[in-house]
């Protein structure tokens, strides 16, 4: 019930979002590894540049972790490479869909707040999706929502479907 009433804002637990942090620790170790290791063979490894590797692989992990999406109290929030960024999901003014082969969703708020979210997110964590549309249907009673009604709506489908049909093989019965 605390959900409902604008709780404290949430981070998704789903899979997705562990591997793709498990998957850029990995890459930043072995770009970290590689460089030392191919360093020493040479001859040329010192403390200095083995600091600098170390560096270097902390900004590969750096660029590479996914951002951060947290939900709640009226809004979206997604902490990235970039910068933190917020928007009101009860006062949107549009949503679009972006891409075609790396989706993203883009939602814009009347304060001008702007945000961009990797669909893999709302699909791995169904209550954001749940926050997400709670304020889009808030911004559409309260008519500022102008752009995007049809994106949300088919997103909505293509969300119930994916959870439909991960629960029917987790059953066994597809």
């Amino acid at each position: 019930m605390e959900r409902l009433m604008g709780g404290p804002a949430r981070t998704p637990r789903g899979g997705r979002p562990r591997a793709g942090a498990r998957w850029a620790v990995c890459l930043a170790l072995a770009f970290g590894g590689v460089t030392t290791l191919l360093d020493w063979a040479s001859g040329g490894l010192t403390v200095g540049r083995a600091d600098l590797w170390a560096l270097l692989a902390v900004v590969v992990f750096t660029i590479l972790r996914p951002p951060r999406v947290t939900a709640g109290d009226g809004r979206l929030t997604v902490r990235g490479f970039v910068g933190v960024h917020r928007v009101h999901t009860d006062a949107l003014a549009g949503v679009w869909q972006d891409g075609r082969i790396a989706t993203r969703l883009v939602l814009r708020d009347v304060y001008g707040h702007r945000v961009t979210l990797d669909l893999r997110v709302l699909v791995a964590d169904p209550l954001l999706w749940h926050e997400l549309d709670t304020g889009a249907r808030r911004s559409l009673e309260r008519g500022t929502l102008r752009h995007g009604t049809e994106v949300l709506r088919l997103l909505g489908r293509h969300l119930d479907n994916t959870a439909t049909r991960g629960i029917l093989e987790a059953s066994g019965l597809e």
